[in-house]
């Protein structure tokens, strides 16, 4: 066994995440992978709502427009990028990148791109073969909703990425990839891990799973909040890695945030279900066998993993269109602030009704921010608030009516309670409501591609 230690950072953990993450994490230290995690289910469909208006979109547009500030940095250092930036259009991804390559005047840089996520045209014939689809949360048949499908992505796991690795890719794009691959993969490349090491491959998902939201593994969001220093300089997270699955959490020095044992746990409690079989394509993780110490400062070793053979399905992220919503906002201010946002709620669906349909209450969405609405049931309100922020709104199948919601929000500064402000924004105006719908297929089913290509 060698004693190679490879790193691997991630700086980004969602779409919209500081582009300050990457650019320092290239710039300020030594690094061998850079894996930026854009995809969650919200934003693939925010990503389809995108494509629907414009084939060309639908890909994480901030990591196009990131690249062109580290790819010089990236080549002259020898780090390696991977994303799952594709989103629901890899292709378009490619494209923008090839012109940033141009634009920058780089040669010599390979990129991968691996498909085979997105199966939506398969969807009738997938289903005449014996695919189910039904949902994972509800159990509701997919016939349901199959009119309105709009997107069908699989998440496949590490090993398409290894293989781009495997023939010389400098960037990986991917589609619907599981957060924890894009870390996976190059340890599998580097280390020629098997695809039944499960413990090993259990050890890689887990520094994934720490790694996939970026710094609030190192500080942010961190209930002890008070106990992090430079917040503004706050380090992005890196794992050092060694051929056995042993690893190492830290980030670079002379940066912000903090890396201790509580601060790693409580990125590993994060979204986390049944902890002695945590899913995945590539493996499943006993979450329960991790082994944490502190090796320093902002250092905390981890090893002992275990895993085991992962289940004959892949998870598949299906989107479809259901209908519409909208929501304005005021504010209330002065003595009875909430009364006044309350009936000011309430003469707005009253309106509404008067052009001659009314809006369900099950429909209505009514939220009076300074009245512990986030805590509501928790949090005891110590004091009736001077000011207060009203969101109203509703969701509908009937796009016209939500835009007669829209033109009354207005018509209440003038017609309505005394106190009121905050309409600089404009009249609001309605947008479409991309469903999400989990469900299974058999992993037989799904085919991945791998193309390189050097510009």
């Amino acid at each position: 066994m060698s004693d190679k230690t490879v790193l691997i950072a991630n700086g980004q953990g969602f779409w919209g995440d500081s582009l300050l993450g990457p650019k320092r994490l290239v710039e300020e230290g030594p690094l061998d992978y850079l894996t930026l995690d854009y995809l969650a289910e919200v934003t693939m469909s925010i990503m389809q709502k995108q494509r629907l208006r414009n084939p060309e979109a639908g890909y994480a547009t901030d990591f196009v427009s990131m690249l062109k500030e580290i790819l010089p940095t990236c080549q002259q250092k020898g780090i390696k990028v991977i994303a799952n930036a594709g989103g629901v259009n890899p292709q378009g991804c490619l494209k923008a990148i090839k012109a940033v390559v141009k634009e920058l005047g780089l040669t010599g840089i390979k990129i991968g791109i691996v498909e085979g996520d997105d199966i939506l045209d398969q969807i009738p014939e997938l289903i005449k073969s014996g695919e189910a689809f039904n949902n994972l949360d509800t159990g509701e048949s997919v016939d349901k909703i199959l009119d309105r499908l709009s997107s069908a992505n699989v998440y496949i796991g590490a090993k398409p990425i290894a293989d781009a690795l495997d023939q010389g890719a400098d960037i990986v794009v991917t589609g619907r990839a599981t957060d924890p691959s894009v870390v996976l993969a190059p340890l599998i490349h580097e280390f020629g891990w098997s695809m039944d090491d499960y413990d090993r491959l259990a050890a890689g998902t887990v520094m994934g799973h720490i790694l996939e939201c970026g710094a609030q593994c190192t500080g942010g969001n961190y209930c002890d909040w008070k106990s992090v220093p430079d917040f503004a300089r706050i380090g992005y997270p890196i794992v050092e890695v060694k051929e056995d699955g042993t690893f190492t959490v830290t980030k670079h020095d002379n940066t912000g945030g903090l890396v201790n044992i509580d601060t790693v746990t409580s990125q590993l409690l994060y979204e986390l279900g049944d902890p002695k079989g945590y899913l995945g394509p590539d493996c499943q993780t006993d979450f329960t066998t991790i082994q944490l110490a502190q090796d320093g400062e902002n250092r905390v070793k981890v090893w002992g993993i275990k895993g085991s053979a992962p289940t004959p399905t892949y998870k598949v992220s299906m989107s479809y269109e259901n209908g519409y919503k909208i929501v304005g906002q005021l504010t209330y201010t002065g003595p009875d602030a909430v009364a006044k946002a309350e009936l000011a709620a309430q003469i707005l669906f009253d309106r509404v009704a008067l052009y001659g349909t009314p809006i369900p209450e099950e429909d209505r969405f009514v939220e009076i921010f300074g009245t512990n609405v986030c805590y509501k049931g928790i949090v005891k309100q110590s004091e009736e608030p001077a000011e207060v922020l009203l969101r109203v709104g509703a969701k509908s199948a009937d796009k016209n009516l939500l835009n007669l919601l829209g033109r009354e929000v207005a018509p209440l500064i003038t017609s309505g309670p005394v106190g009121v402000t905050g309409f600089a924004a404009g009249r609001p105006r309605p947008t479409e409501i991309v469903g999400y719908w989990p469900a299974l297929i058999d992993k037989t089913k799904v085919t991945t591609t791998v193309t390189v290509e050097e510009v």
